[in-house]
């Protein structure tokens, strides 16, 4: 029994959602903001906490650089060591503007959120009381000086506020922000530098209720971006990180990564797979093995060429058009590993293949003789197109495509795009299975294994887009044949 989309072989590395540039600057803001991680991560935009701590780890092993935050007031304390007043003050002046005393004391490193109370409590009864001897200000200047205090006050929050647009380099003029991006940068402002909202509503020049309003509809668009990236990197390393966008996208919609169907944008998905690093396998191979061995006998009419010199490799029906051709790799030890796959050009089904160390006459006779031993009595005439390499022009070739009915095709000297069906095969096999993955430890015989078990996925699981009627379908091979009525 054939195995249920048992997927490519993965490449030897995990995948991340995340690049590493946004955890090590994410680790950065939780260090300056002094929070917890649990209160960090419900700020909108954030990740979740589990992401978080996992960063935490990986940057306490030395994985993920996180520069020193510079936080005004934040000191080393040394055991039985007076704290300095400058951070006494800071730390009075956080409290004043709303932050809670243990984010206080995480973010100036004192020991005790209880220390940070009592020094604000000073504050205040200082600020309160006359000193002893002290003369009285006049009304003026006293009116003055809370003048320059909100003055002070104001030129602060716009600096705070600068600081968090610089972080985004696509942010504009800060009078031009919209109402989404203004709640954004106030709920930095205040989760991270402890504003309260009624300080930051005349700042950014909003009302209450459309603050409220943007902020619940990116809190909504923020836990939407987390499961699009979720389910696309899911999509994606089901594949073995051979998916590009659309066919992430469809995988998604059919729930073929095992998940229930979730349709998403294209451009949610691209967005996802852009900030995730996800990025299908693309490379190509070099070929160095050829069949060619010169030209024993009259080649074959070249059926698929047209007279404009163009070819056509569609097919009406399954089992009319067929190609086949021998590709090599190379495993363990400097062996070689070749296949011989036979793909019917009516869907690009591997209707058989044969894998074997020898590219001989025996390993495209069996797997011809694989799919013709399926073919029923009186069958259509069938053609098979190949190169001219000497397997094709063989005595034990000759006759089983004469013992079966089928009539030979054969491409010009020199002429790879006469076999392009064929090399188009290759090339997707080689970017999705071979490129990109360390085979030098894999044996032979292990590596044979494994190559049958990714043409099964090819034919029976993997996603290909097909046009029907003026539009594109998502399937699979053997599942567009059973609903077009080819096979049961």
């Amino acid at each position: 029994e054939l195995r249920q989309n048992p997927g490519p072989r993965v490449a030897r590395q995990e995948g991340a959602v995340y690049s590493r540039e946004f955890k090590e600057r994410t680790l950065a803001d939780l260090a300056e903001s002094g929070m917890t991680v649990a209160a960090f991560c419900r700020q909108p935009g954030r990740p979740s906490r589990q992401a978080v701590a996992g960063w935490l780890r990986l940057a306490e092993r030395g994985a993920l650089r996180v520069p020193e935050p510079e936080v005004r007031g934040c000191c080393e304390h040394a055991k039985h060591a007076r704290y300095p007043e400058a951070t006494k003050r800071e730390a009075a002046s956080l409290l004043r503007a709303g932050m809670r005393p243990a984010d206080a004391a995480r973010r100036l490193g004192v020991a005790s959120a209880s220390l940070v109370s009592a020094w604000a409590r000073k504050a205040r009864g200082c600020a309160t009381m006359s000193p002893k001897g002290a003369v009285r200000m006049d009304e003026g200047s006293a009116a003055r000086i809370g003048e320059l205090e909100a003055e002070l006050a104001r030129e602060r929050l716009a600096n705070a506020a600068l600081r968090e647009l610089m972080r985004d380099p696509k942010a504009g003029d800060p009078a031009s922000l919209s109402n989404s991006q203004k709640a954004e940068l106030g709920e930095r402002l205040r989760r991270g530098c402890g504003y309260r909202l009624r300080d930051l509503l005349p700042f950014l020049r909003i009302s209450k209720s459309s603050y409220e309003y943007a902020r619940a509809a990116n809190e909504r668009r923020a836990r939407r971006a987390e499961a699009v990236a979720a389910r696309a990197a899911r999509a994606f390393e089901a594949s073995g990180g051979t998916y590009g966008y659309r066919r992430v996208r469809a995988s998604m919609a059919a729930g073929a990564d095992g998940g229930e169907p979730m349709r998403a944008s294209e451009r949610e998905v691209r967005r996802a797979m852009r900030e995730g690093g996800m990025a299908a396998r693309s490379a190509a191979a070099p070929r160095r093995w050829s069949s060619y061995a010169g030209e024993p006998d009259e080649r074959p009419a070249n059926l698929p060429l047209r007279a404009d010199g163009t070819h056509d490799f569609s097919a009406p029906a399954p089992d009319a058009l067929l190609v086949t051709d021998v590709t090599e790799f190379k495993v363990a030890g400097g062996a070689k590993v070749y296949l011989s796959p036979v793909i019917d050009c009516f869907d690009g089904m591997p209707v058989s293949w044969s894998a074997s160390r020898h590219p001989d006459s025996g390993l495209c006779d069996s797997s011809l003789a694989a799919w013709a031993a399926r073919l029923p009595e009186g069958h259509a005439p069938a053609v098979v197109h190949s190169d001219g390499g000497g397997t094709y022009r063989s005595r034990s070739w000759k006759a089983l495509c004469g013992e079966r009915g089928l009539t030979r095709s054969m491409s010009r000297k020199g002429m790879c795009p006469d076999n392009a069906r064929m090399e188009g095969f290759f090339g997707t096999l080689k970017s999705e299975f071979y490129i990109g993955t360390d085979w030098s430890g894999t044996a032979p015989e292990e590596f044979i294994a494994e190559l049958d078990a990714y043409m099964r996925w090819y034919r029976d699981g993997r996603l290909k887009a097909f046009r029907e009627g003026g539009r594109t379908v998502y399937d699979t091979i053997a599942g567009r044949r059973r609903r077009l009525g080819y096979a049961a």
